[in-house]
């Protein structure tokens, strides 16, 4: 398991300094089912816009 997930979305609500990522858990899904041939064909579902 990853012990540190980093992160470059400095507009999500768990970007923390340092790029790294402080959310409980990150779910990421692929746009073709269960597999994925690149991460092109992915995206992070735990990304959430901060309000500032």
């Amino acid at each position: 398991m990853a012990k540190d997930v980093l992160c470059e979305v400095n507009n999500c609500t768990y970007w923390a300094q340092g790029n790294r990522c402080n959310a409980d858990q990150i779910y990421v899904v692929s746009h073709k089912g269960k597999t994925a041939d690149d991460s092109k064909e992915t995206d992070c579902k735990t990304f959430e816009p901060a309000h500032h």
